[in-house]
């Protein structure tokens, strides 16, 4: 019903900024929050950052809080994850995903999303 693309991943030195970029299409865009995850090689996914319908709500994880920003263009069906200050050990596979989660505090768990990109891959070298 939903299908999400990933975009904007890429090698780039520690200390950088990278803009992912996640299209959606298929259904109506505004009626979903939006999660950003990420997953390295032989660890699991995990939270970075969720946005609400409207974007006045956003949730971060500790790890990115303060680095990481997330948007969102509903007029682009588009959400955006810019992401500055970037470490070695945010290398990964950056994954978007859509959800009908009725709180902000539900966006950080993988179960309560329905949809899922292929993934950018971004790698940050030291």
């Amino acid at each position: 019903q939903v299908q999400l693309v990933e975009s904007g991943g890429g090698l780039v030195q520690a200390g950088a900024s990278l803009r992912l970029s996640c299209a959606a299409s298929g259904r109506t865009f505004s009626s979903y929050s939006m999660g950003w995850f990420r997953q390295a090689p032989g660890k699991e996914r995990e939270f970075v950052a969720a946005i609400t319908w409207t974007g006045i709500t956003r949730y971060y994880a500790d790890s990115v809080k303060g680095r990481f920003t997330v948007s969102r263009d509903n007029a682009k069906s588009t959400v955006y994850l810019q992401m500055n200050s970037l470490k070695p050990e945010d290398t990964a596979v950056y994954y978007c995903a859509a959800s009908r989660a009725g709180t902000i505090q539900a966006l950080g768990a993988l179960s309560q999303y329905d949809y899922w990109g292929q993934g950018t891959q971004v790698t940050v070298s030291s």
